[in-house]
């Protein structure tokens, strides 16, 4: 998720290889090739966590629902730009909202 939002801004600086590049060059395929299969693992992976956080498990609940957030979070700061790097805009008004805007109940 990190690579495909970020990778034009990684260009920039001295980096290891991104998903994209290796990607790339292993399969011999365009960037929006790439792009396209980044995405769609992502969403194959949505699909097998929320199958998965449906069964029964060994696992405590309480364990699984913190990775679970932590994948959302994920989503959140990597959705369709890097929100870690430039955390100025949206993602400032993400944590806001969290932490200090009050819930209507």
């Amino acid at each position: 998720m990190d690579d495909i939002v970020s990778n034009e801004f990684d260009q920039k600086r001295d980096h290891v290889s991104s998903f994209l590049e290796c990607y790339m060059r292993q399969y011999n395929v365009s960037r929006e090739g790439v792009v396209q299969e980044g995405r769609k693992r992502i969403v194959d992976a949505w699909k097998d966590i929320n199958k998965e956080s449906l069964m029964p498990t060994d696992v405590p609940r309480p364990f699984l629902t913190h990775i679970i957030n932590l994948s959302r979070f994920m989503d959140v700061v990597y959705k369709d730009k890097d929100n870690f790097t430039h955390s100025e805009g949206e993602m400032k008004a993400f944590i806001k909202a969290l932490l200090l805007d009050p819930m209507k109940i």
